[in-house]
């Protein structure tokens, strides 16, 4: 979606860090940041002294439907202004300039923001102008400084990437979806039960066809064919397309004269 149609149906998801853009210089990063912002479940943005002004219609076409952040979005004259209701601030910093200052990477730095906000107190994420980032002045600000740790010959990202790295981070910090799994769609993973059922019918082919023929190689043959499938999840789905292929092999049809 782009201009201003409505956008998704976006809201605050209770207590979430603040998103402080010091000194933006380009409209259209500002929506890709309010994008990023939506993917992590950030809401509340504010904006330090935008270069163009505010609002700006290049913004909410770069948005992609994150349009009730950037209609949230509030515009500040300084840092100070934008950070007064705040508890504690962290500032994004890829380069630290000679600061004696506290610094963590992006996971680290929202683990520390989740505990601050489950304590009830409110939290900003402080990022710099793209060209040069914060100044040491905006960095006093902060109570610590989080720098992503990335390849050390290559460190370049621009504004939402910065944002997107901190919002994922925050996201992940609290969600609870398994590193992996198994997507069966309208089946579901074989019980013990249905397997021992397709192995039964394995081996009895498999007998009645000679392929166990060596009695001293079958049981060692059987285990082999039963280790095969209880490697992995197989699913009911797969093992009744199994059976069919068996019995197909087991009785195959005549080809029509």
């Amino acid at each position: 979606m782009t201009g201003r149609d409505g956008g998704a149906p976006l809201e605050p998801l209770g207590n979430t860090p603040v998103v402080i853009l010091v000194r933006p210089q380009m409209a259209e990063n500002i929506g890709t940041t309010a994008r990023a912002m939506a993917n992590g479940g950030l809401f509340h943005l504010r904006l330090v002294s935008p270069r163009d002004g505010w609002p700006q219609d290049r913004a909410w076409r770069t948005a992609s439907g994150a349009d009730r952040i950037l209609e949230a979005a509030t515009v500040h004259d300084s840092v100070d202004d934008a950070i007064a209701d705040l508890h504690h601030v962290y500032a994004t910093c890829p380069r630290p300039r000679h600061i004696v200052k506290t610094v963590m990477t992006a996971r680290g730095g929202a683990a520390e923001l989740r505990a601050a906000t489950q304590r009830g107190l409110k939290v900003g994420l402080m990022f710099g102008p793209e060209r040069a980032g914060l100044d040491n002045e905006d960095m006093a600000r902060a109570d610590a400084l989080i720098r992503y740790p990335l390849n050390p010959t290559f460190m370049s990202l621009n504004l939402a990437q910065a944002v997107m790295i901190m919002a994922y981070e925050w996201w992940m910090a609290a969600d609870a979806t398994p590193p992996r799994t198994l997507m069966t769609n309208e089946t579901h993973v074989a019980t013990k039960g249905e397997l021992e059922n397709f192995m039964g019918h394995l081996v009895r082919e498999l007998d009645d066809c000679g392929f166990l023929r060596n009695a001293q190689k079958r049981p060692g043959m059987v285990r082999n064919l039963r280790h095969f499938f209880t490697r992995g999840e197989v699913t009911e789905q797969e093992l009744r397309t199994l059976h069919g292929v068996v019995r197909e092999l087991a009785h195959p049809r005549r080809a029509e004269d």
